[in-house]
């Protein structure tokens, strides 16, 4: 069995972002020449997230709306993580959304559903982050 690790660097514009990362896992699994096993993708800072679903703005909009309404940035003063920093809600939303996912490789591609599609999920953002693709397999 053959593994191989790879990280991607994402810095975003803005606090909260979606970033469709399909294709940057799609080319890792091309350079692993891993054909058969499975990738895990996951977020490696705890205000961020890694999920599957749908690649529609709408959609996305949506998922914004509602974490704002289970878990509001302001007022900043509601949360007791907030000391030093002011992002206790990024942290209860990625822990909504999730830190990674597995997805099968079969003949060299994901083994998706149809729409399936990688995303990662930025909720304290406008600094680099790391985003970890591990795959194995042979």
């Amino acid at each position: 069995m053959k593994s191989f690790r790879k990280e991607l660097i994402i810095k975003t514009d803005d606090r909260r972002e979606y970033i469709n990362i399909t294709r940057d896992v799609q080319e890792a699994i091309r350079e692993s020449e891993i054909k058969e096993g499975f990738v895990l993708v996951n977020a490696m800072h705890i205000t961020a997230s890694v999920f599957i679903n749908d690649d529609e703005s709408g959609l996305h909009h949506d998922f914004e709306v509602w974490l704002e309404k289970l878990a509001p940035e302001k007022p900043y003063n509601m949360y007791r993580h907030n000391g030093y920093e002011d992002n206790a809600d990024a942290h209860l939303k990625r822990q909504i959304m999730g830190r990674e996912v597995v997805v099968a490789i079969t003949e060299g591609r994901l083994d998706f559903g149809p729409w399936e599609q990688i995303f990662y999920g930025e909720y304290d953002g406008k600094r680099a982050k790391r985003v970890l693709i591990k795959i194995i397999g042979e």
